[in-house]
């Protein structure tokens, strides 16, 4: 029992120490998107989108290793054009070329790496990688009556990109949603999922 004791607070020292070594920041982030909707089935046309995403991202990294975590609180606009117009189901009743916005706010939470050992080097430019689920909430979207829209989105990103000086970062990632994020009324089973790719440039204290 004494050697488990000693054994638990030796633990708890080490995972005291670690937490403490951690460096969390914080900053505003703005970024592009380019979306598409994938359907599951080929029936129309669909034109990608772009839109825009803004927010606050969080990045905690454990020093001496190169892992950690980063999230965030984003808007971001997705979406697509659908050519409904070229289906007689929908062109009969008066519909054509139909943009569908969906606005969403965004919750990721990611692992990251980053090389953080390469000679002082570090100190201007560090390559990272990241991936990880992003947790979306509908906060809106466009009015087009011939579709049905869920209330949010879950996606699995990837990504990487370049930390500039220590606080700057610019980093491109792609979503691929795994949950549908809007339907027809008139057919059944005719879904999309989002795709989305993001160009971002993110600033931490």
């Amino acid at each position: 029992m004494r050697k488990f004791i000693i054994c638990l607070a030796l633990a708890a020292a080490a995972l005291s120490g670690f937490r403490a070594s951690a460096q969390f920041r914080y900053g505003p982030m703005v970024g592009l998107t380019v979306t598409d909707l994938k359907f599951k089935q080929d029936l129309i046309s669909v034109d990608k989108s772009v839109g825009f995403s803004a927010g606050v991202a969080t990045e905690l990294m454990f020093p001496g290793i190169g892992f950690g975590v980063d999230a965030g609180l984003f808007y971001e606009q997705r979406g697509a054009t659908l050519n409904l117009g070229q289906r007689e189901v929908w062109a009969s009743q008066g519909y054509g070329r139909e943009r569908s916005y969906l606005h969403y706010l965004e919750i990721p939470l990611h692992l990251r790496f980053k090389w953080t050992r390469m000679n002082g080097l570090e100190d201007y430019i560090a390559p990272f990688v990241f991936g990880g689920p992003s947790f979306s909430i509908l906060m809106g979207h466009s009015s087009v009556k011939a579709l049905e829209y869920a209330g949010g989105d879950v996606g699995m990103t990837v990504g990487g990109g370049l930390e500039l000086f220590r606080n700057w970062q610019v980093q491109c990632s792609y979503t691929w949603g795994i949950v549908y994020a809007e339907k027809t009324k008139l057919l059944d089973d005719f879904s999309a999922k989002n795709r989305t790719l993001n160009v971002r440039v993110v600033y931490l204290f």
